[in-house]
């Protein structure tokens, strides 16, 4: 299904911006334009006639807007995605595009990189909800049609294990890796992030919790745990909603946490959790390679300096030297400052892996987040660099779907 081409519809009541883009998308060959709409009503007609990938909405339109016609899309196919184009970037338009349930919002004129990014980051989540909706259909069984087992049940509902990793210090991992757990959490996937920069960890510190319990309150009973006990040692931060598991609060009691410690403690937070979000440090610890090996997803973090994509590659040929297969890493750009000429597609190319989401430059609402403790998911979500966390939230669903069909045809190959 990922291999597909990517279906695209145009919605614009100018002709001239309609025939623009499909111009710009015939040269992308994994990109197929479906067709054109003149109007939000048209658009809604002919989604539904022609069910694309995406569509390609645009928000002031005589009879329906974009956001209207895109919630009424939405609900009728909620695989379609929606990507809304605008000539005025308010952050009031971008809130209420997302409540509607937008993939992304670009201002017009996009630039070419950017529009392509974005309709391929929603084709990639188009083509992973569609596999999700057959397999719901089809039911929860295995090959010869018999329902699952309880246990089976059990197994498929288990949480996921997102680590944020970066090979090259201060490329921001732990300002993504606070902001994503916010950005998946909610009331039907609850989030746990977990500090694994055991001597130096500052998650605590981003959500303004330090002094709290920590992982060490865990680890001595680590055979023994119980819900109960768990949910007493997380720290809950009510801002978000997200539970944090603490890194010690001293680096030399780092060493009296074990790799096989660790693991346990990450696979029990599975039990309770949808998402458990690992921060790490760039030093490969023992801990932070035995958590490599059950992750679900590694969220590897660059930025456009040289050093930092020099250390990626030699980390993506270290997991292949591992045996972890590199479609479980969602190669992520951070900092992203259009002008540079180092592009996520360019670095994708050289590195041979795609750059699956950039999160832009802007340090005043990063560093003003992090000196205030306040994550900027929580009140700056609609700015350029809350659409990049929400952009990768998007990526990091879309992989972890995406993994899971591939699972679920192996017991059959074999």
């Amino acid at each position: 299904m990922a291999t597909d081409k990517i279906r695209v519809l145009i919605v614009d009541d100018i002709a001239e911006t309609r025939e623009n883009v499909r111009k710009l998308l015939q040269f992308e060959t994994d990109v197929d334009v479906a067709g054109t709409a003149r109007s939000g009503k048209e658009g809604i007609q002919l989604s539904q006639e022609l069910d694309p990938d995406v569509v390609l909405m645009d928000i002031n339109m005589p009879d329906i807007d974009g956001i209207s016609a895109t919630e009424i899309i939405r609900q009728k196919s909620p695989h379609i995605q929606v990507v809304i184009l605008s000539v005025q970037g308010d952050p009031n338009y971008m809130r209420r595009a997302m409540l509607a349930g937008a993939r992304d919002f670009l201002t017009k004129p996009p630039m070419g990189d950017e529009l392509i990014s974005a309709i391929r980051r929603a084709g990639e989540m188009a083509h992973a909800e569609r596999a999700k909706g057959m397999q719901q259909r089809l039911g929860p069984s295995i090959p010869g049609g018999v329902p699952m087992s309880l246990g089976n049940s059990a197994a498929v509902s288990k949480g996921k294990i997102i680590t944020v990793y970066s090979p090259k210090g201060g490329t921001g991992c732990t300002t993504i890796a606070v902001n994503l757990a916010i950005a998946l959490n909610n009331d039907d996937t609850r989030t746990v992030l977990v500090d694994a920069n055991l001597q130096f960890g500052d998650v605590a510190v981003f959500v303004n919790e330090q002094g709290k319990n920590t992982i060490l309150d865990l680890t001595p009973r680590v055979d023994e745990l119980e819900v109960e006990l768990v949910e007493e040692i997380l720290i809950k931060h009510e801002a978000s909603g997200i539970h944090i598991l603490a890194a010690p609060q001293r680096p030399e009691m780092a060493e009296k946490v074990g790799a096989e410690q660790f693991g346990k403690v990450l696979q029990f937070l599975q039990r309770m959790y949808s998402y458990v979000v690992v921060d790490t440090s760039p030093i490969l610890t023992d801990v932070i390679l035995s958590t490599f090996d059950i992750s679900d997803v590694v969220v590897l973090v660059t930025t456009q300096e040289i050093p930092a994509i020099k250390n990626s590659r030699l980390f993506l040929d270290l997991l292949q030297t591992m045996g972890i297969n590199k479609n479980r890493v969602v190669f992520t750009m951070n900092r992203f400052d259009k002008r540079i000429s180092i592009t996520p597609e360019r670095v994708g190319e050289n590195l041979k892996h795609e750059i699956s989401a950039a999160i832009p430059l802007d340090e005043k609402i990063v560093i003003t987040a992090v000196n205030r403790g306040v994550p900027f998911m929580i009140d700056n979500k609609a700015q350029p660099v809350g659409k990049g966390i929400l952009s990768l939230a998007g990526a990091v669903r879309a992989r972890l779907t995406l993994l899971e069909e591939s699972e679920a045809e192996a017991p059959i190959k074999r």
